[in-house]
């Protein structure tokens, strides 16, 4: 297993360590900090395992499938944590939970008739997104409410990402649904 699938690995190996540290805590602990340091942790392996990929020409099927993976696990982990503090609105969390589901099921068909599905650019950018939104809930400040306009901001724009990302995957993949004659 090269490096950059290993990065992934770990990735997905701090998933459950971040939701353990954020069943500690609450808002304004110490136990969140260290949650939100841990994610940013995490979220750092994935621009380096993307990068040493692509730059030690070590791109595998492996890391096409579960890079993207990784991230879906380790974004929607902690943001149905942080519904519970009522950090993340549910409906915005249901929308980028629904979709990562769809996705997933996408590339499910298209693994079947021997085709990988590497994530798309505008799917890249929505996890950036997701990324930042989830670090300025987690670290903007003790007593911190939703309402906040850069968290409105960083919750719309990730929302209309993940439903636009959705819509993109469908359109450049539709030839994957037809049914073999």
């Amino acid at each position: 297993m090269n490096t950059p699938n290993k990065l992934t690995v770990l990735r997905m190996a701090l998933v459950p360590v971040i939701v353990a540290v954020l069943c500690l805590g609450r808002p304004g602990t110490l136990w969140l900090y260290i949650a939100c340091a841990l994610f940013v942790i995490a979220s750092l392996t994935d621009l380096l395992d993307g990068h040493l990929a692509r730059k030690n020409n070590q791109v595998t099927n492996f890391g096409k499938f579960m890079d993207p993976l990784a991230d879906k696990l380790l974004v929607c982990s902690v943001l149905i944590c942080l519904t519970e503090w009522g950090l993340a609105p549910v409906w915005a969390v249901i929308v980028i939970v629904a979709r990562e589901f769809a996705i997933s099921g996408i590339r499910l068909i298209a693994a079947e008739k021997g085709i990988v599905l590497a994530a798309s650019k505008i799917a890249k950018i929505k996890t950036n997104v997701q990324v930042f939104w989830v670090i300025w809930l987690m670290a903007a400040c003790p007593d911190w409410k939703i309402k906040t306009p850069v968290a409105v901001i960083l919750m719309a724009a990730a929302v209309l990402l993940t439903i636009i990302s959705l819509i993109d995957y469908v359109i450049k993949n539709k030839d994957i649904f037809r049914e073999q004659q």
